[in-house]
This record gives C-alpha cells, sequence and structure tokens, in this order.
C-alpha cells in the first residue's frame, strides 16, 4: 500500500494533482477542496490510498489520514465504490459524516450525488458501528482555511467537479453560475476562491431544484 505521497506539485487538473516524486510524476485523484490547498511549484503531502482494479491502478489523495481513512471504510458499506466514496467527502467532512451516520440524519446522506433515500437508509444501517464517533474536528473535507488561488480556473475546477458527482452538463453550467456572485465576492474576477465551499454552496443549489 501506498500510505502517501510527499513532493513538488508538478501540476493540477479539475479532479487530479500531479505529484513529483524521486523524479516520477504520479497522478492522484482529489476532490476540490484539496486541490484548492494546493499550488504548482510548491511541496505537499497527502496521504492516498490506493484502489486497484483489473485494468488500472487509482490513486486517491487526502489532506489529513482521518479523510484517508474514512475513505476506505465507506467501501466497505455495500454498493460504495471509490468514486461514490469520494463525492460523499466531497460533499461533507469525516466528522459530519460521522454525525450524520450517528444520528441516522437520511438528508445529509442524500444531499451525495447518487445516493437516494433508500441508499442512504442502507448506508445508515451499514456504516453506524464502523464510523465511530465524531473527533471534533471542524474543517470540512479538504477545506481551504484561508483560500488558495486555484490553478485552474475555478470555474473549470467546480464545473468538472459537479460533472465528476453525477450531475448533466447543462446542470453542472447553471449550478456555476448560481455560486458566480458568491465567487467574485472573494476576491478580484474570482481570484481567490474557496472552491470546497463553492462545491457545497453548488451541491445545494441543485439540490433545491430538484424538489
Amino acid at each position: 500500500m501506498i500510505a502517501f505521497v510527499s513532493g513538488t506539485v508538478a501540476a493540477l487538473a479539475p479532479d487530479a494533482a500531479v505529484v513529483e516524486v524521486g523524479g516520477i510524476g504520479v497522478a492522484v485523484q482529489c476532490v476540490p477542496g484539496t486541490l484548492a490547498r494546493l499550488r504548482v511549484g510548491e511541496p505537499a503531502r497527502l496521504a492516498t490510498s490506493l484502489v486497484v482494479r483489473e485494468d488500472s491502478l487509482t490513486l486517491y489523495g487526502f489532506l489529513e489520514d482521518d479523510e484517508r481513512q474514512v475513505f476506505e471504510l465507506l467501501q466497505t458499506a455495500s454498493g460504495v465504490g471509490p468514486r461514490l466514496a469520494q463525492a460523499m467527502l466531497a460533499v461533507h467532512s469525516p466528522d459530519a459524516l460521522r454525525r450524520a451516520v450517528a444520528s441516522g440524519d437520511e438528508k445529509a446522506l442524500t444531499a451525495v450525488p447518487g445516493i437516494g433515500k433508500k441508499g442512504a437508509q442502507k448506508l445508515l444501517l451499514e456504516l453506524k458501528d464502523r464510523l465511530g464517533e465524531p473527533l471534533g474536528t471542524t474543517s470540512p473535507a479538504g477545506a481551504a482555511g484561508p483560500a488558495a488561488p486555484a490553478a485552474v480556473g475555478w470555474r473549470d475546477q467546480l464545473h468538472t467537479a459537479l460533472v465528476g458527482l453525477g450531475y448533466t452538463a447543462r446542470d453542472a453550467e447553471q449550478a456555476v453560475l448560481a455560486v458566480a456572485p458568491r465567487a467574485e465576492a472573494d476576491g478580484p474576477d474570482g481570484a481567490a476562491v474557496d472552491v470546497s465551499s463553492l462545491l457545497r454552496a453548488a451541491l445545494q443549489t441543485l439540490n433545491r431544484s430538484r424538489r
């Protein structure tokens, strides 16, 4: 198992980072909030989880070991693969997921694209004794703290993240437009935005439109 990668950020894409480790560029799949913390040319350390398939090896990266642990625990539930586990951590922090499971909060789980009411009920039963109690952390999954300028334009980054979570390109574009005023308020031309916060706002907009 590759427990972590540490090196210089060589490139950023809407859904992944390339970290140079010993002269090798390692591609790591990350949620938008994590990518918002990274900058090309600067050092980074990401906790990682390697997902092995017959035709692929995919490395998923996280800012904290706790995120990585929850990512792996989520996949012990039936029907939860790495993409859905990543989507859950894109919407909720590890502690938010623990609180949702501990309190039986279906609404919190159905806020994640790809999880319906029946799926949420099943997950609540399966995960109840697996995630444990909240640790008391307050930072959202991959949250930026002080906002860092995104190396990829925030509109493209957010749009790609929403499409990756299962929304149509048209719905994603509408959500991006809906949160644009909030992004532009963060700085001139939206130069410094918290992409993780924008993603949560966009998801709330999409969830309201579905009701």
